[in-house]
């Protein structure tokens, strides 16, 4: 198994509501994938609560194997989602490990 986590931080926004919204838009989107995505095993995407960290939203998948997350990349719904987080991108993190 592969556990695939990456760690989001937007740009600043000028309301906080703003981003928030973008914020939902870009979990929403996320947690629809398993119903477009088979080979997704498990997701959980959620908005960090926690002011005084810098990142904000974290995103945990699951996948059988490195193909299937390679799958999963490249899928037009998931680069889809991944086009709301591009508009507003102030960083990323990522780490893959096999379980």
């Amino acid at each position: 198994m592969v556990k695939h986590i990456v760690l989001f931080k937007v740009k600043d926004f000028e309301n906080p509501e703003d981003k928030r919204k973008v914020l939902e838009q870009f979990r929403d989107a996320l947690m629809a994938l398993p119903e477009k995505i088979s080979c997704l095993v498990s997701i959980e995407a959620q908005i960090n609560e926690n002011p005084a960290e810098s990142f904000d939203l974290a995103l945990t998948t699951v996948f059988n194997n490195y193909e299937d997350l390679a799958t999963y990349a490249t899928h037009p719904d998931h680069v889809a989602a991944a086009s709301i987080f591009k508009a507003v991108a102030a960083g990323r993190a990522c780490v893959d490990y096999t379980f």
